[in-house]
């Protein structure tokens, strides 16, 4: 059985642009989309059948909200499967159970909470970094300019191989027959430059030198994988955050990694994420890695 695609709706208008998303999404993954609403009302007015006519406000209101979204996915995809669900429990908690067995979980960047205004709803932001499969926090409002159509932008990071955001991101590519921009971004230390002055430009060509000899290795494991994807090589000089935000300009897709932290607080989205979550121009996938 395919697992599902996951859409957290609350009724916001960047819930709605996820919902789309992941509609989309699931349409050309060919798998089935799962509508969730989460909501804490039930714990204090209790289910009544549906059909008490003294049923509470909010449970109208919530059955609603999801017949609605399940309406708005059907129209757009007729051919899609789309089911809808009403969970009487916190948001957060009720997405990271959902992720257990979810192929992806698509987020709007905000809710439609007393401070909807900030750059990152509270929910978007704890579940990228709890979530046991991939998170898509779509951004509340449209980009600038029209996305290239399968362009998939992905951060490589440290490790000696892919990671699994890269895998998921080269999946991504594929799936789109699209092109994937690997990027890693490299620094050369003030200190280092300061102690060779007569030398400033070696210590950064080393930095740099490295930097391509790493992207090479693991992109030469990373495309053996059957893939008709273009995949080009980005190394650019500056802060790991900025280099990908200025690359996911026109892309359909920014791809990053987090790392497992121990205890129960689950992953650690790290400074990257929590900026690219912020700023990024394009859909941010946010994708665990438990090695």
């Amino acid at each position: 059985m395919q697992l599902p695609i996951v859409v957290g709706v609350d009724g916001s208008e960047g819930s709605l642009r996820a919902l789309d998303w992941a509609a989309a999404e699931a349409a050309r993954s060919r798998r089935p989309l799962r509508v969730v609403h989460a909501s804490l009302w039930e714990r204090y007015e209790g289910m009544r059948p549906t059909f008490d006519t003294e049923r509470p406000a909010e449970q109208v209101l919530a059955e609603h909200l999801v017949a609605s979204a399940q309406e708005r996915a059907q129209r757009l995809h007729a051919e899609m499967s789309v089911v809808a669900d009403v969970q009487p429990e916190d948001p957060v908690n009720a997405l990271v159970r959902e992720s257990h067995e979810a192929a992806l979980v698509a987020v709007g960047s905000r809710g439609r909470g007393r401070i909807a205004g900030m750059l990152l709803g509270s929910v978007s932001l704890a579940l990228a970094g709890r979530s046991h499969c991939p998170v898509v926090v779509i951004p509340a409002t449209a980009p600038n300019a029209q996305p290239k159509p399968g362009r998939i932008v992905v951060g490589i990071g440290d490790a000696a191989g892919p990671s699994a955001a890269a895998r998921f991101a080269l999946a991504q590519a594929t799936s789109r027959h699209g092109e994937l921009i690997a990027v890693r971004a490299w620094r050369c230390p003030a200190h280092e430059a300061a102690d060779h002055p007569l030398l400033a430009g070696s210590p950064a060509s080393t930095h740099r030198q490295q930097a391509e000899e790493h992207l090479e290795d693991v992109l030469a494991v990373l495309e053996r994988t059957e893939s008709d994807a273009v995949v080009h090589r980005s190394v650019l000089q500056g802060p790991v955050h900025q280099v990908l935000i200025e690359e996911a300009e026109g892309a359909e897709l920014l791809v990053v990694g987090a790392r497992h932290a121990d205890g129960r607080h689950g992953l650690r989205p790290g400074p990257v994420n929590h900026a690219v979550l912020h700023y990024a121009p394009c859909p941010v996938a946010v994708v665990p890695d438990t090695r």
